[in-house]
Formats: C-alpha cells, structure tokens, sequence
C-alpha cells in the first residue's frame, strides 16, 4: 500500500519494441496498482438475532435478495475485467448481515480466488453454514473473518466450525464483541482454538468507560491488540488511504472513501479505479472502526497485519499464555 502513492499519476510503460520496415512499433500496458475493496451490497438481514445489532430484525424481500444477487454478480463480471485494466485486487464483503447463507456468496468466493489478479478475497461471517463447498476455494487467498455470537449457536459448533477451516490450511480470525456478560465466552474460545488462531474482541463503546482497569489487563492477555480497538483515533485532515487505494463499493457500484464518510467519490461502473483514486485526507473527527483506522498509514496497523490485514490477522501470531 505504501508505494501506491509513488506510483497514483503514473500512465503506462513500456514493456518493448519490434522494427517493422524500419519503424518502431511500441506496445503500451497500463502500469500494475493494487488497490483494496470493501463490498456491500443490498443484502441487509441475517439469520441470527444479536440484540445488539440492528440487521438482526430485518427480513429482505425477495426483491432485495435477487436484487443483491444481481449486483453480486455484476461485480464479479466487473473484477473479472480488472486484470487488463492492470489492476490486482483485494476484496473484502463485509454485508450488512449474513452472506454466506446466500449461494452467490459462495460462488464468488470461489471464483475469485481463483482469478489471477485477485491477491485476497475474504468475507465477515458467523460461520453458520454448512463448509462442504470451501475445499473448491484457493486457500492461497481466501480468508474468514468469523464472529462468534454466544446465545445464537453453541460454542462447540462455532469451534467445529473453525477447525474445518483450519485443517484445510484456510486463514481466519475469530472474535467477540466485548461485552461483560461475554467474557466466560472469549476465555473459552481462546482456550479451545488453536494458538495460531488470533481471537479479536471488539472494544464496546456504547457506554463510555465501560470496562474497569483490571478487565482491560485480562482482555487485552487474551488479544495482544485489544488496546488499539478501544481507542478512537483523531482523524480529522489526517493522511488515510481510503479514497486513495482502498475503497468502499456499494452494491450499485458508488464509491466512498470510508463508511462513515457519506460522500461518493465515483462509481467504478463508470470511471476507473485509477480515475476515481486520489490524495484525500480525512474529513471525520475521528475513526473507532477497525476497518477504517487500520488505513491511516501514521499508526503502526500495515507492519502489525501485513498482508492478512483485511481478514484480521496479525503477522506471525501465535497466542503466548501467561503462566
């Protein structure tokens, strides 16, 4: 990510040159950029019931659904032709609800992780279906962000669930959002899946101050990096690299710079990527989601994840128990 500043306004290069009855016949290709992409489209209904979350009571028509699929799969289409743009992508679905309950979901993971200039694909789930159809994925690139929601399924079958994926040599991360009433929940799940399987707890800041000292210590033993997501970070006028070779499509194809951002900076089913990408400082007083501030290149989150940045592992993690 860092070099792609170096690299924002450059046009093509040269790759050679033939003679031809003594003229110089020069072939252009555009310059390769990676960029990242957050997808979420229409869909907005989960098959769990969380309290906490607000997608957990809605039920989407039949509408919504087909109209979700059809983005889904005009997306694909459009990553598909990506790769003659010059463009390597990483990808990241993160559905307001649960997608992998949905086959085109499923089918899109697999396709494009097998698509040669897609360097990641990964997807926010709470592992709830069936895995059968994962052993078709290149386990190369394909990544799990996995949530864990006690009291919507047994703590063996979320366990189960992740050790599927672990056998098969899949990357993933597990995590819950810290509340009290879940930390019996976050010790178990720290003790019974294996060392080189980061479990995250998301800080919950509902309630200012929730947490007493001592229950930061304990959490923060558990995920080595619970500190950094209880804090929010002054954003405002700081450098990111949202809007510049990370972005946020919306199922109809608009761009954003961040979530929390409401203005759309393009649409990648009218302008390019390259066209779209630009220098642009934040404009929110401040950034509290892991998925925004991990992009905010003065804070240390690009040398913590590397390249499993988008599905949440840190480099090299293996869980060390204080004894």
């Amino acid at each position: 990510m860092r070099e792609y500043a170096s690299v924002l306004n450059s046009g093509s290069k040269v790759i050679g040159a033939e003679q031809h009855n003594n003229h110089s016949a020069v072939e252009a290709v555009p310059q390769e950029l990676s960029f990242s992409l957050y997808y979420r489209g229409s869909l907005s209904s989960c098959n769990y019931a969380c309290p906490y979350c607000p997608f957990s009571k809605t039920v989407d028509s039949r509408e919504t659904l087909l109209r979700d699929r059809q983005q889904l799969e005009q997306f694909v289409q459009w990553v598909r032709e990506q790769e003659q743009a010059g463009n390597r992508l990483s990808i990241f679905f993160n559905p307001y609800g649960e997608g992998l309950v949905h086959g085109w979901y499923r089918r899109a993971m697999v396709e494009l992780s097998h698509l040669p200039h897609v360097d990641k694909v990964a997807i926010q789930t709470n592992l709830s279906v069936k895995l059968d159809w994962t052993t078709d994925l290149n386990r190369s690139k394909a990544a799990f962000w996995a949530t864990y929601h006690p009291g919507q399924t047994s703590e063996d079958f979320f366990v189960g669930q992740g050790m599927r994926l672990h056998e098969q040599g899949i990357s993933f991360s597990a995590g819950i959002v810290g509340l009290r009433e879940a930390f019996p929940a976050i010790r178990s799940l720290r003790a019974r899946l294996p060392e080189d399987v980061y479990v995250w707890i998301n800080a919950f800041k509902d309630r200012p101050a929730y947490y007493r000292p001592e229950e930061v210590t304990e959490l923060q033993q558990i995920d080595p990096y619970f500190e950094y997501n209880l804090r929010d970070y002054d954003s405002l006028g700081q450098s990111c690299l949202a809007g510049q070779n990370v972005f946020y499509v919306q199922g109809n194809g608009m761009v954003k710079r961040c979530y929390q951002d409401k203005r759309v900076i393009g649409n990648i089913y009218r302008r390019s990527l390259r066209d779209i990408a630009g220098v642009r400082p934040c404009g929110m007083k401040q950034c509290g989601c892991y998925i925004g501030y991990i992009h905010m290149p003065d804070q240390p989150f690009a040398d913590i994840y590397g390249k499993s940045i988008l599905e949440r592992i840190p480099t090299g993690y293996i869980h060390h128990i204080d004894r």
